[in-house]
């Protein structure tokens, strides 16, 4: 990954706070052209440092009022990739992370509620090649969501 300098960060201190702002505010906050952050955003994005731009949805929103993390146990670590695939095919599964500690993975679903999150886990996941065990965290609350810190000098 490339390096990116102060000015990068300001632009990402700033986007990460508001991503819907105005690139013409971004440009006077930065004291540069609209063009100069125009050029730099893009930069930014075909660098891989800008990963995504979009709207978050609230799940509960849409019916979605169960947020579970699942620990997964593999019978072997190589499986992971194979039931990666897997996962891809369940819609409510928003997050899959391979991991150290007790679980082989760690997967972040969304149910409509504890019937179809019963279904999710004993109809789809535990089904799957190679899961030889789950463990399932509600999530009661959501309390922090942000953004790692883009420090900079001013």
């Amino acid at each position: 990954m490339e390096k990116i300098d102060n000015l990068d960060k300001k632009i990402l201190n700033i986007l990460s706070k508001n991503a819907r702002i105005p690139f013409k505010d971004v440009a006077t906050e930065c004291n540069v052209s609209r063009a100069a952050i125009h050029q730099r955003v893009q930069h930014l994005i075909e660098a891989g440092v800008i990963t995504g731009s979009g709207f978050d949805v609230n799940p509960k929103s849409l019916g979605y009022s169960t947020c579970t993390y699942v620990g997964i146990s593999l019978e072997k670590g190589s499986m992971y990739k194979n039931v990666v695939e897997e996962l891809q095919l369940i819609p409510e599964v928003v997050e899959c992370h391979f991991t150290t500690g007790p679980y082989t993975m760690l997967v972040k679903l969304y149910a409509r509620d504890n019937e179809q999150l019963m279904e999710l886990l004993n109809g789809r996941l535990q089904s799957i090649h190679g899961v030889v065990s789950t463990e399932t965290l509600i999530s009661l609350e959501q309390s922090i969501k942000r953004e790692v810190p883009v420090h900079f000098e001013e």
